[in-house]
């Protein structure tokens, strides 16, 4: 498949440390096939799995090719380009704590006509506890260039004490503009096209502000339990492992002042200060402004589900859904409501933002038949991205007026009629290419980490069990009130 010249990347060693584990198999190795399939990769570009499984090349192919043919569609699989991906792939045994397993590292990497200046990526699919020894050992080895670039996965850290020490410790080794933290929800094509549609068209501008916004809803809702996540999921809970990254992040793409171009700094500039505006989270406004659940048994999707405890095996405190109502205070968002929620085991496989407008100040047309609702924009993330926005409209007919709500659709699959690239993919280009704009920024996670922690602490301090809600349901009734209490609603028709 040809590509155009600007779309080709320079050629690098691209690392992968977990190169056997879940997210190099679900998302990683296939991301790489479909840029291989796209013909993005040079031919000298070198794919390095990293683990400590005591593979030889030949077998590292196999788990590659294992991976393509069960995470890739079927349509999109061409044996020539998983050949020719295999032809890149290499693994080396890796132990953080054994010293003398590096030094293959060291030649292989070395082994470049120019290798001060060759594209390195690290990309660490690990446990955060090994972030500091492998930083050390690449340093140690002298593999550490200007152009070197680590990608760092989530969680960084269980709090703002700890991420700051996950922080410090990558940051003794690589500068701050090598460092990508990756958040995949901001490689989503809808989240992107949130930033143009706001900056690249002219009529959403004038409105978007505390005088013709009622309030914004971002929900991200999940159908599956935590699975195989069990283990790590209790020891984070959904507000470290949803709000803190994800939804936060959302949140700042839909407040964030109009950058004077979009830049890697000049975005992330724009977000921060979102992160610095969000009202703090005093100990009142955590009773009042929070709703922790977990789920129970149930039925979703028509197949009866277990509960958290049985799938935890054992009762737990941890929660497994979230809302949250939060407020931007400046100028632009003064009086605003943010609504949060993010849960598992819910009834319906969605993640949309709603940007909900104010009424007419003036009901216009006495008499009309049917009803006018709330004018608003969905931007949906999955799993059909797209954006509606909802208007009222005339039906047609001659006698008098009747209002209907209707929907002004953009599907990407059908506009544009062609595959959209996963978010990893993206991401993952933009990393070789030395783009960090849709990463974040270590004083953007330590913002969020510190208007999360006071919610952490008054969680903690009550020592309450949170409210189980039925699996296949929309989650504890006590976030529908979260909202009612405020005369709205949870927007959960099917957009």
């Amino acid at each position: 498949m040809s590509t155009e010249p600007d779309l080709v990347l320079p050629a690098c060693d691209f690392v992968i440390f977990g190169g056997t584990g879940d997210l190099a198999r679900r998302k990683l190795l296939p991301g790489l096939y479909q840029r291989e399939r796209e013909g993005q990769l040079p031919a000298t570009t070198r794919i390095i799995g990293a683990s400590r499984q005591g593979l030889d090349d030949a077998d590292y192919r196999a788990i590659v090719a294992e991976a393509v043919e069960q995470h890739v569609a079927a349509d999109d699989l061409d044996p020539a380009v998983v050949r020719r991906l295999l032809d890149r792939v290499h693994h080396l045994t890796l132990d953080a704590d054994r010293p003398e397993d590096w030094h293959t590292l060291h030649a292989l990497l070395k082994d470049r006509s120019d290798p001060e200046h060759a594209i390195r990526v690290y990309y660490l699919a690990v446990a955060p506890q090994l972030f500091d020894p492998i930083c050390t050992r690449l340093d140690e080895l002298g593999v550490v260039t200007p152009t070197c670039r680590l990608v760092m996965e989530k969680p960084l850290g269980h709090d703002l004490e700890s991420s700051r020490r996950i922080n410090d410790a990558v940051g003794r080794v690589f500068e701050e503009q090598q460092i990508y933290r990756i958040d995949h929800y901001l490689g989503k094509e809808s989240v992107q096209n949130l930033l143009v549609t706001r900056f690249a068209n002219t009529f959403l501008e004038p409105l978007w502000n505390s005088r013709w916004v009622d309030h914004v809803q971002i929900t991200v809702s999940e159908t599956l339990g935590v699975a195989d996540r069990a283990g790590y999921y209790d020891r984070s809970g959904a507000l470290r492992d949803m709000v803190q990254n994800h939804l936060l992040q959302l949140l700042c793409l839909v407040a964030m002042e109009p950058p004077t171009y979009v830049g890697p700094d000049t975005v992330r500039d724009e977000k921060l200060k979102v992160l610095q505006a969000l009202k703090p989270m005093q100990r009142e406004d955590v009773d009042r402004d929070t709703v922790r659940g977990r789920y129970g048994r149930g039925h979703v999707e028509g197949e009866a589900v277990t509960s958290y405890a049985d799938d935890l095996g054992r009762d737990s405190t941890t929660e497994t859904f979230v809302a949250v109502r939060a407020e931007v205070q400046n100028w632009r968002w003064a009086g605003v409501p943010f609504y949060l929620r993010t849960g598992k085991r819910l009834g319906r496989r969605h993640s949309t933002i709603e940007v909900v407008f104010k009424e007419p100040p003036h009901a216009m047309f006495p008499g009309s038949q049917g009803t006018t609702v709330p004018n608003r924009l969905t931007i949906c993330l999955q799993p059909d991205e797209g954006m509606q926005l909802h208007l009222t409209a005339k039906v047609p007919g001659p006698g008098g007026i009747r209002l209907r709500p209707v929907s002004l659709d953009l599907s990407y699959a059908t506009t544009f009629r062609e595959r959209c690239p996963e978010p990893y993919e993206r991401l993952l280009m933009d990393v070789i290419r030395g783009n960090p704009t849709l990463f974040m920024r270590r004083d953007e996670v330590e913002a969020a980490w510190q208007w999360v922690e006071p919610i952490l602490r008054r969680w903690s301090d009550r020592d309450e069990v949170p409210t189980t809600y039925a699996a296949g349901s929309t989650g504890p009734v006590e976030a529908a009130i979260l909202l009612a209490r405020d005369g709205r609603a949870w927007q959960e028709s099917v957009a």
